[in-house]
């Protein structure tokens, strides 16, 4: 590398090809806006279809962990429209825009090579406006768009609306006549979800083979497999909530173009056996299977490897790929049954190809209920690193000590989200205390914890929590930990939070704005 005679370093020195990388990191609508036209080797990379070929018109501003802000200013827009689409429209493949830049973005210029287009972050009134009037929207979706991304904006004013979400799903449908892949509320950081009039014929699509969607109810989910996705062959569902099914769309027609399933819930649902069993068997030709489910079972035993394999891997003889998380909650009405032992579900997956197995069985005394998890571990892991997991969910009926935390700490280094439940308090409480760091985490989840957690976390001398944004707590515990807010040892991470969660209603205090001053 070249070095002047004051000894600075010069970005031109670097080679073209670190520079691409460099300008790939950035955000695209920044390195448009403040590096075009300013050199002519700038030019060269920046202007490139290798560079240019994928468009993201979208700056993205984090608020809080679930709250995010995609607008462009508008005096960047103004010069990006006026002086560089009209240099670079031919080479574009795929196009992200945003509710307030899409209106002069698409049509400024058109884009000949397009055919892939992603909407983020629109109002559902809004973007079905656009889908019903506007013609040029229309016609590219109709003659060009084979991918399409679509993720409405969150309301905190009142609630989505899923039948406005399920006519534009429809719209879409109906307009794409080239689509392919389709990507549809999909962002796990919004709470949308889209849910269908079961009655209703209008969602239809005979090219259609990818679907990515987030749907309110299992009706939703059995509603989209009733044939009317003839050429489907990869789904990614997710469904808000697992229940007991109207009965009016039929869960026993096979699904022989079904290549690829990826199904998940969050909350417990009771109806794994009559619902959700009868669903995978008639996925005959699938090749890869992914699954994460909470189960509820009543007098029953856990889940283990030879339900899994007698119950569904039996019925799909090409599967592949296998991937699964499931947690079975079992509540003994039946105080004779007996449950499994983590070393009989261990057992139970020997033999069966189904590859690393990770198990764990807790009982509750006195309670009579059991948990037993067990995961698939499709990942290696060196040394205890678990660099790709952004979300950690932690629980025990046993306290999570000190010195813990600080493996956890080491072993999830990119860690962005952290939930913890556990009502016990910490014992070790006399041992000297490490500093601990979360480098990355932005979510705190402390409302099921003891208040222990929180003056572990919320104390800048024993943890540095550099991104923390968003803080679930009791009121009590945020009370104590902050003394009534007039803590200086947990002001320095307090007033960084922009979203503060507190379980039960209270009247804030004259210092509590002070104390949290972004709130």
């Amino acid at each position: 590398m070249n070095i002047s005679n004051n000894n600075q370093k010069n970005i031109l020195d670097l080679p073209n090809e670190i520079l691409f990388i460099i300008f790939k990191k950035l955000n695209m609508v920044d390195v448009l806006y403040s590096l075009v036209d300013v050199t002519q080797r700038f030019d060269q990379i920046i202007l490139n279809p290798l560079y240019i070929c994928n468009l993201d018109m979208t700056t993205m501003t984090m608020k809080s962990c679930f709250e995010f802000i995609y607008s462009i200013d508008n005096k960047v827009l103004d010069r990006i429209c006026k002086t560089i689409l009209h240099r670079i429209h031919h080479q574009v493949n795929e196009l992200t825009v945003e509710q307030h830049s899409m209106e002069r973005v698409l049509h400024t210029i058109n884009y000949p090579a397009l055919h892939s287009l992603s909407f983020i972050d629109f109002q559902e009134d809004v973007l079905l406006k656009y889908l019903t009037d506007n013609t040029a929207l229309r016609k590219l979706l109709t003659e060009q768009i084979t991918s399409l991304q679509i993720d409405v904006m969150d309301k905190k004013t009142s609630p989505s609306l899923p039948r406005t979400l399920s006519t534009i799903f429809a719209f879409v449908l109906s307009l794409c006549k080239r689509l392919i892949k389709l990507s549809f509320c999909h962002l796990y950081h919004h709470l949308t979800n889209c849910t269908f009039d079961l009655s209703s014929t209008n969602c239809l699509s005979s090219t259609l083979t990818t679907l990515e969607i987030t749907v309110k109810t299992f009706d939703d989910c059995l509603y989209l497999l009733d044939e009317r996705l003839n050429c489907l062959s990869t789904l990614k569902i997710h469904v808000d909530e697992i229940a007991f099914t109207s009965g009016t769309i039929d869960n026993t027609k096979i699904l022989p173009k079904l290549k690829h399933f990826t199904f998940w819930s969050d909350p417990r649902t009771l109806v794994y056996d009559n619902q959700i069993l009868p669903l995978f068997r008639r996925m005959i030709n699938l090749e890869e299977l992914i699954f994460f489910l909470s189960i509820i079972r009543i007098d029953s035993n856990y889940i283990d490897g030879i339900q899994l394999y007698d119950d569904i891997l039996i019925y799909m003889r090409r599967l592949k790929k296998f991937v699964f998380n499931i947690d079975t909650c079992v509540i003994k009405k039946n105080i004779g049954i007996a449950l499994s032992s983590n070393e009989d579900i261990q057992r139970s997956f020997i033999g069966r190809e189904y590859g690393p197995v990770g198990t764990h069985v807790e009982t509750f005394s006195g309670e009579n209920k059991g948990r037993g998890h067990m995961y698939s571990l499709p990942h290696e892991f060196n040394g205890g690193m678990f660099d790709n997991v952004h979300c950690l969910m932690m629980t025990d009926i046993r306290p999570f000590e000190h010195y813990f935390f600080k493996v956890i700490s080491q072993s999830f280094p990119l860690l962005k989200r952290l939930y913890i439940f556990n009502n016990e308090p910490q014992k070790e409480k006399q041992q000297p205390i490490t500093f601990i760091k979360f480098s990355h985490l932005i979510l705190l989840y402390l409302t099921s914890a003891h208040v222990d957690y929180a003056k572990q976390f919320l104390f800048n001398k024993h943890c540095h929590l550099p991104c923390l944004l968003d803080l679930y707590i009791r009121y009590e515990s945020l009370a104590v930990v902050t003394n009534n807010f007039t803590n200086d040892g947990t002001r320095r991470t307090c007033d960084k939070l922009t979203s503060l969660h507190v379980k039960e209603p209270f009247v804030p205090p004259e210092n509590f704005h002070q104390y949290f001053p972004l709130l």
